[in-house]
């Protein structure tokens, strides 16, 4: 027997794959996987510009000349500044290219006030 207050409620059917698609294009997640990908290939670039280019014009100026492989000791405690300063110059170019592009890419025309 019905209930005869019960209200037949009409649920959409929406496929999984259309309800994905839905969700990918709602959140441009292919637009942002495609980002991470050239976010990638990009720093890889850059570190290698950084590692073969501008290191080996530095390193001379700097006393020792290995100073990536600079260590400093603390009883057992081993504290590698030098790579860490390495990671610190490479962070840096990394940040200042992107900016510059960012710059380059995203300029927008100044509102001139009348």
């Amino acid at each position: 027997m019905k209930n005869k207050f019960a209200k037949k409620i009409k649920i959409p059917k929406i496929s999984v794959m259309q309800e994905f698609k839905e969700f990918l294009k709602e959140y441009k997640v292919v637009a942002l996987a495609i980002a991470f990908i050239m976010g990638v290939a990009a720093t890889s670039l850059i570190k290698s510009l950084v590692d073969n280019i501008i290191m080996p014009i530095i390193t001379p100026f700097i006393p020792g000349g290995a100073w990536q492989e600079a260590v400093f000791n603390i009883g057992p405690i081993v504290l590698k500044w030098g790579a860490f300063l390495a990671g610190v110059i490479n962070f840096v170019i990394i940040f200042f290219v992107i900016f510059l592009m960012a710059k380059w890419i995203l300029k927008e025309d100044k509102v001139l006030k009348k």
